[in-house]
């Protein structure tokens, strides 16, 4: 049994992290911090954890940390774990981090797209981005895992077995993202009053949305090239659940049932991909509250280009429950631990 603290303990995140981990049979909550609500019950803020949260919410201190627990999750917004980790890169302690500080390698990039500095050089250089399918070895030796954004899970989980089965050209690669309320974070903002979100579809930060170094910096990785995608991200009347639907150009004569055999071929090992037959698409509500990551695939002949929809939840599969995936594969525990339930349906 290892110990774990959550840090950022009063977000949504944090919040998945200890639904999941509740029944995790090697890994225990023993802190959950927050700063603005240290001294407080969790309970307070969530009443669905009476009975399951007794510990008051704690202040952070570094150093208890160091002697106290095995591993830490981040689950706090930009700007934090880039302080945090560095002051913890010499412990024995596993990090793993649910922001966006560490999932681009570079520190101008980041400071273009996040408009601070970036965290150190040498921790960048140690963290792993952790899209457990596609970097399960390098995942496995790691002590810090960056793990990935919502939308860059869909996207790279839908686009990265054509890429390197050279099903379709490095450009133009479109994608349309689609998510709920919830990937928006728990501080409202006037874009997700219900007011402003019910019955209305809103496309945002188009061309500025941090997510998109991050897509480009892995598919760039995976096709052995410079790709620039073009990524709109949309805002819907949901609380959870999130859907990209992605579009490339075919580099050969491929049928879809080939496409498809090909996808299943790539993620054959993986039991949290599943790869829809021909004619069958995801849903949102086919992984609400669940790990998986459903992709469906068609080839329209008539344009030359393959379509993918790919869909998770985004809480899961797109932060917490993939954060519990890769601390599954850095302790040598199969990954499926905590986290082997069925989606939640209607």
């Amino acid at each position: 049994m290892k110990n774990v603290a959550i840090i950022g303990g009063t977000g949504y995140g944090a919040i998945e992290l200890i639904r999941l981990l509740h029944n995790h049979e090697y890994m225990h909550v023993k802190k959950i911090i927050s700063q603005s609500h240290h001294g407080g019950q969790l309970t307070s803020i969530y009443p669905h954890l009476i009975d399951f949260v007794d510990d008051p919410l704690e202040e952070l201190e570094i150093e208890s940390l160091k002697t106290e627990v095995d591993i830490v999750f981040f689950a706090t917004p930009a700007g934090v774990s880039k302080e945090l980790i560095p002051k913890l890169e010499n412990s024995s302690l596993q990090c793993i981090d649910l922001s966006g500080d560490l999932r681009i390698s570079s520190r101008e990039a980041y400071l273009s797209w996040y408009g601070g500095e970036a965290a150190p050089q040498e921790t960048l250089d140690n963290a792993v981005y952790g899209l457990s399918e596609i970097y399960r070895k390098q995942v496995k030796e790691a002590r810090i895992v960056s793990n990935p954004g919502c939308f860059p899970t869909s996207a790279l989980l839908g686009l990265i077995p054509a890429l390197k089965e050279d099903i379709i050209a490095a450009h133009p690669i479109i994608i349309d993202g689609k998510t709920g309320v919830s990937g928006a974070g728990k501080t409202p903002t006037a874009m997700t009053h219900f007011s402003e979100t019910n019955d209305n579809v809103q496309p945002y930060k188009i061309g500025a949305h941090k997510h998109i170094p991050e897509i480009d910096e892995y598919l760039s990785a995976a096709a052995g090239g410079a790709i620039s995608t073009t990524f709109t991200p949309h805002l819907i009347p949901m609380t959870r659940g999130l859907i990209c639907t992605m579009y490339g150009t075919l580099q050969g004569n491929m049928s879809t049932e080939e496409v498809i055999d090909s996808y299943k071929t790539f993620y054959q090992s993986n039991h949290f991909i599943r790869i829809r037959d021909n004619g069958k698409f995801p849903t949102t509500k086919d992984v609400y509250g669940s790990n998986f990551c459903d992709i469906g695939l068609h080839v329209d002949e008539r344009t030359n280009q393959l379509i993918i929809v790919s869909a998770i939840d985004n809480l899961v599969k797109g932060a917490s429950g993939q954060a519990i995936q890769n601390a599954n594969l850095m302790n040598g525990w199969d990954e499926q631990h905590g986290l082997n339930v069925l989606p939640i349906y209607p």
